[in-house]
């Protein structure tokens, strides 16, 4: 299901409302959430908006009900109160509250990574091959059926967390039991060797894609959040590479459902073949985020970004 937006552009802070802007919450990304929620906030209060900082989703239900909000614009990254996975959007479609990015499904499919990619698969669109470990899975029977080099990842968690790089047996079971330390499934998948690249979109635009290179052997959390020494490239292809590229997320983000802004992530192997990984639905706006920085290549600065995030929450049925 796509939704679209049925205003024209806001041009005056007021049309907004009184805004809650949702982070923190109890996710393994509240730290990243509570950064991004800070930036936020700055930047729409510079813009005149009327906006207020929440701590999680029970305290935004709770506030909803006594302070009247207009609107919500939701920064909260994750799942199991992370509000990126489809509960949060639900509870504000209940209570009939607009709030920027994906709705239920488009949130809840992005988050669920194995069902994603089925999804894409049956749309011929590219993703690495993959299996989905429940717990208890025979990890080794399921690693020689993707093959080795592979990753083990938690199938419904962001920001690289849990995520190991596998290149032979004897290193499946710690990487098995750092990504079981959080919940739900795992999921395996085919480790492809080449370039990192991500392709914001906000709206219906495609913004520049993003050449991702760490310092060390990949993007991890390190690398995404607190090292200085991760170069980002962008755009990160030209011509035709280029155009392909921001395609095939924009074809990746609507099979989703998804819709209002985001970020999909993609590898490029040696071959020059594209691979998508996954679909953010409230992505990072940090210092080292990396929509902020797509955008900025684009001609549209930090507080002018979030000013159109914010209007994407004016859809039809809300």
């Amino acid at each position: 299901m796509s939704m679209k937006v049925t205003v024209d552009k806001i041009s005056d802070p007021a049309q907004f409302g009184r805004v809650a802007v949702v982070m923190g919450g109890s996710s393994a990304e509240r730290e990243v959430s509570l950064d991004s929620g800070r930036n936020v906030l700055e930047a729409l209060k510079a813009r005149g908006v009327d906006a207020h900082a929440v701590d999680g989703i029970p305290a935004l239900l709770d506030a909803l009900r006594t302070d009247r909000f207009a609107r919500v614009f939701n920064i909260l990254h994750g799942q199991h109160g992370g509000g990126e996975d489809g509960v949060l959007q639900g509870a504000l479609e209940a209570l009939n509250v607009p709030y920027t990015g994906s709705g239920v499904l488009g949130s809840a499919l992005s988050m669920d990574k194995p069902r994603a990619k089925r999804v894409w698969q049956s749309l011929g669109l590219p993703t690495p091959k993959f299996v989905a470990l429940p717990r208890g899975a025979d990890v080794h029977a399921a690693a020689k059926e993707v093959g080795f080099p592979l990753i083990v990842k938690p199938a419904c968690e962001g920001s690289s967390v849990g995520v190991t790089r596998v290149f032979e047996e004897s290193q499946l079971d710690q990487a098995v039991e750092l990504a079981a330390k959080y919940p739900g499934d795992l999921l395996m998948e085919t480790l492809i060797e080449g370039d990192e690249l991500t392709v914001g979109i906000l709206g219906r635009q495609v913004l520049p894609s993003i050449h991702i290179v760490p310092k060390g052997a990949f993007y991890d959390y390190n690398a995404k959040y607190i090292a200085e020494d991760t170069l980002y490239l962008c755009p990160g292809l030209e011509g035709d590479a280029e155009t392909e590229l921001r395609a095939l997320a924009l074809a990746a983000f609507d099979a989703l459902g998804c819709y209002g802004w985001g970020r999909v992530d993609v590898m490029r192997d040696r071959a020059g073949r594209n691979w998508l990984l996954e679909v953010n639905t409230a992505p990072g706006m940090t210092s080292h985020s990396l929509v902020p920085k797509a955008a900025k290549v684009a001609g549209i600065d930090y507080q002018e970004l979030c000013w159109r995030v914010l209007e994407t929450s004016f859809r039809e049925g809300l």
